[in-house]
């Protein structure tokens, strides 16, 4: 527990509670807004992953020439100073372009920061020290969504928005006390070619579509849930994050293996519940064990995927593991609201519980796959014990 690894803490929680603040809470101010509709809300959600998801891919280059300490400022004033302009306009062009900045804002301090904890952590506790920068991320999502839906209920847009401005603006007075580390040279490539890799490419799969089940949740959930419910959404959306943490907690120490297809069904199962939107009760449960699915599949998937490569082949595997994250969210929010402007919103649920189950197939090869290598590993250990003799 450093000073350096404390300031880190400052800005893990400055810039996750400016997130999640407004994740739920933007969607429903831009339905709205002139012009809104649930396609409106999924749009920018969507715009907001997909800048997020560009920056995550610009971040190892931008790292290369300026150093992650300057780029981790930089996201922090991305993520933070756009949300003033939510008070002053409520164009849905404007909201848009908010969004798309502060996207990449949200980008530059996963990748930034990332790479400076890394570098605070002794290598022979690094294990310990990241599960406790995800508990210190963790907790900002599980208070920062239900709390900024209450907010918008009882205070109005502006307050909400000007409290992520000003989280995340002032978490920019630790980052000078951080130590300069610059990026590693040499090419940041790999990502498509680990994507293309079965072994990543399989567990990154099954990622990206639970983190659509996310996107939606944290979207829509507040749309489809009758108004006169708000408490409802919120205790929902105090659960799913609750219950991610703890689950991925869980998983983390238990291990990965035979975990993936455990998490996939359990998030579909949750989804499949939250269909039940007149059902205050189902609402509740369906985002708790949504969550609970989610978390399993995070720490499954994130576990597997560092265990299949050398130390050289993190970046692209930390790479890999958010933008299906936040591509997998910002499909789920688009994609679902325009389902749900055909269908209604509880048969969008059901529609987009089945799609999630469709990720058994490359989850079902991955176990094949990785039963078919420990048994050639006990092969290959059998054949060189009786060389031996």
């Amino acid at each position: 527990m450093t000073r350096p690894l404390l300031l880190r803490f400052v800005t893990v929680v400055g810039s996750s509670a400016s997130f999640f603040l407004l994740l739920s809470v933007v969607p429903v101010y831009a339905q709205s807004a002139p012009g809104g509709g649930s396609d409106k809300a999924g749009l920018v959600t969507g715009a907001l992953m997909l800048a997020t998801v560009a920056g995550e891919l610009m971040a190892p280059w931008l790292a290369a020439r300026c150093g992650y300490r300057v780029l981790l400022g930089a996201g922090l004033l991305l993520l933070g100073a756009p949300a003033l302009a939510l008070t002053v306009s409520r164009s849905l062009a404007c909201i848009v372009t908010v969004c798309l900045v502060r996207g990449l804002g949200f980008a530059f301090t996963l990748v930034a920061g990332g790479a400076l904890t890394a570098s605070l952590i002794p290598p022979e506790r690094r294990g310990e020290g990241l599960a406790l920068i995800g508990v210190m991320a963790g907790v900002p999502s599980l208070v920062g969504l239900p709390l900024g839906a209450w907010l918008a209920l009882h205070t109005g847009y502006g307050p909400v928005c000007w409290a992520a401005a000003l989280i995340a603006l002032v978490s920019i007075a630790a980052v000078p006390g951080l130590p300069s580390r610059d990026a590693a040279s040499g090419p940041p490539s790999g990502i498509f070619a680990g994507a293309r890799s079965g072994a990543l490419g399989r567990p990154t799969a099954v990622f990206a579509v639970t983190a659509v089940g996310a996107g939606i949740v944290v979207t829509f959930l507040p749309l489809a849930v009758a108004p006169g419910n708000s408490g409802v959404v919120a205790a929902a959306l105090f659960m799913q994050p609750a219950a991610a943490t703890a689950s991925r907690w869980f998983a983390g120490r238990r291990g990965a293996a035979g975990l993936m297809v455990p998490g996939l069904v359990a998030s579909a199962a949750g989804i499949l519940v939250v269909a039940l939107t007149g059902v205050p009760v189902a609402v509740v449960v369906g985002a708790a064990v949504f969550g609970v699915g989610f978390g399993i599949a995070q720490s499954a998937t994130i576990t597997l995927m560092y265990s299949r490569v050398p130390a050289s082949g993190y970046g692209t595997v930390s790479a890999l593991w958010n933008v299906a994250y936040d591509a997998g969210m910002g499909i789920g929010a688009v994609g679902f609201g325009t389902v749900a402007g055909l269908t209604g919103y509880p048969w969008a649920f059901v529609l987009a519980a089945f799609l999630m189950l469709t990720a058994l197939v490359p989850a079902r090869w991955d176990l094949t796959a990785a039963r078919k290598q420990r048994a050639m590993g006990r092969v290959d250990l059998a054949v060189a014990e009786e060389g031996e003799r």
